[in-house]
């Protein structure tokens, strides 16, 4: 299984809000139309703010969201990537994104990951 992360800023004219319906009813369904039967599971991890203990404001996040995206195996990723980078695709998604992202400070990775057991132990003991 290969997984990506991308951390993803939203524009600065826009509200959190706004920002979180317009990546709901219009750049996730780019994405599930792009993504299906090539990626696995396709899911965004809203970031909230530690609110201001004085305030309760919370403080603004360097990025708004974690995408995450897994594959089946590297052959599925590389396949998703080619059809991604094709002329035609990438400028379908960056028209798309401009309407939503900061796209300077958005960041992409491949991820490995390791789960510690103690939090399932933990969970499973009565």
């Amino acid at each position: 299984m290969i997984k990506t992360m991308v951390l993803l800023k939203r524009r600065p004219d826009l509200s959190i809000a706004q920002f979180r319906e317009i990546y709901e009813t219009g750049h996730a369904k780019l994405g599930e139309r792009l993504l299906t039967g090539r990626a696995v599971r396709y899911m965004r991890r809203y970031l909230n703010g530690i609110p201001n203990p004085a305030t309760g404001v919370p403080a603004e996040t360097e990025y708004d969201v974690a995408t995450e995206i897994w594959f089946a195996d590297r052959e599925s990723f590389e396949a998703a990537m080619a059809m991604l980078g094709t002329p035609e695709v990438m400028a379908e998604v960056a028209a798309d994104e401009a309407t939503l992202f900061d796209r300077t400070h958005n960041r992409f990775f491949t991820v490995e990951e390791y789960e510690s057991p103690c939090v399932a132990e933990a969970a499973a003991k009565p």
